[in-house]
């Protein structure tokens, strides 16, 4: 059997993976409490990685670690839409695969935090 949407090529392609994408972001944004708030905190963040990164390569850093942040949840929250699909049954599989998907959000954090805490070190206080 093949899929109706594999066949689309070139801009038409472009054009409805855009909007695929951007239709998941509204998705994720209005129905994930966790992402509306790391959005925000992106919001803040971003513009700021300009601001205390001193070259390009510290402002890459900062901005991939928040970036990095949104993208992890958004996939955190694919993983649980998909096990929510199946079932809202408690079961041993779909704990493990949610449970590693917010181990996954909180190693992301880690990373964020301390890539912003390294850079407010050396531009602040070193």
């Amino acid at each position: 059997m093949t899929n109706p949407h594999k066949g689309r090529t070139g801009v038409d392609r472009i054009v409805r993976a855009v909007g695929y994408s951007l239709a998941g972001l509204r998705l994720a944004y209005r129905g994930e409490s966790a992402f509306r708030q790391e959005f925000w905190f992106a919001a803040v963040l971003l513009p700021l990685a300009f601001w205390v990164g001193r070259n390009w390569i510290e402002v890459l850093l900062l901005a991939g670690s928040v970036s990095l942040v949104l993208i992890v949840e958004l996939l955190n929250s694919a993983i649980e839409a998909a096990i929510d699909r199946v079932s809202f049954e408690w079961h041993e599989l779909s704990k493990r695969a949610k449970d590693i998907g917010s181990a996954a959000v909180f190693l992301s954090l880690l990373l964020c935090a301390g890539t912003w805490l390294a850079a407010l070190w050396q531009r602040f206080i070193a």
